[in-house]
């Protein structure tokens, strides 16, 4: 029993991964229209926030996987997959309003309702499971740095 349950939980892991990659693919980045924003000198370079949001990707797949090993999706842990399909439903939007409609205001707004979801969830997993709570730690910065840029973005180019 124990095999299929790591079995399962890699298969949670994939499937988190490939979900929030998901944005990547349905929206992508318009780099000609990107790169010709006014941006504050200590943006990081594109390279770099993909590497990053690939780790935090990666990061947030491990929590759920945690999570999924202890509790499947019983009753106990509901509250924890609740709040990640809302986080996850904000992580999309925030390439379509940024890519695909290229409004700033929105994905500024959206980028903060990331933020908040991504705290609430490490504050839900901690409860759970610690690690799953300490992994989702770093999402959580990450979300309230983007959130600063993309609105200091949005004002300089308003």
């Amino acid at each position: 029993m124990r095999r299929k349950k790591l079995a399962t939980a890699v298969i949670v892991f994939i499937a988190t991964y490939a979900l929030f990659s998901l944005a990547g693919v349905l929206f992508p980045v318009d780099r000609e229209w990107y790169e010709s924003l006014n941006k504050p000198d200590w943006t990081p370079s594109g390279r770099l926030i993909g590497t990053v949001w690939s780790v935090l990707f990666a990061f947030i797949s491990l929590s759920a996987a945690l999570v999924y090993t202890i509790y499947d999706l019983r009753k106990a842990a509901t509250p924890f997959w609740i709040m990640l399909i809302i986080n996850y439903l904000f992580n999309q939007a925030f390439s379509y309003f940024q890519f695909t409609q290229k409004n700033l205001l929105a994905a500024a707004i959206d980028s903060f309702f990331v933020a908040i979801t991504a705290l609430a969830l490490a504050f839900i997993a901690r409860r759970i499971h610690k690690t799953a709570a300490i992994l989702l730690v770093p999402y959580m910065l990450w979300s309230f740095f983007a959130t600063y840029l993309a609105f200091t973005i949005y004002g300089m180019n308003h």
